[in-house]
């Protein structure tokens, strides 16, 4: 996977292009739990605010609980692929130990 080697993070140019690097690991669980948690807590904290009673029959906060603890596992997944990667990368080599 990696044929190149590790990052050189003595210079201001390589730490630019590391931490551009890094925010391209995992962006989709990412983006997907931070959205989660969001809509969660905006159905949690505000729902008669955003005129909402009742979604699908059921009721908003138990809705927003629910989408936030579904974020959970996503935020982690994109932690964890995250350190895997910079794990890898900072070794140079292309298998997973």
């Amino acid at each position: 996977m990696f044929n190149h080697p590790p990052p050189d993070l003595s210079t201001k140019a390589g730490r630019k292009a590391w931490r551009h690097e890094m925010r391209m690991v995992a962006v989709r669980p990412r983006r997907y739990g931070l959205w989660l948690l969001t809509i969660g807590m905006l159905l949690i904290v505000m729902p008669s605010a955003l005129g909402i009673y009742s979604l699908f029959g059921l009721w908003p906060p138990f809705l927003g609980a629910a989408a936030m603890l579904s974020s959970a596992p996503l935020l982690i997944a994109g932690v964890a692929l995250r350190r895997r990667y910079r794990r890898m990368r900072m070794a140079g080599r292309s298998d997973v130990a």
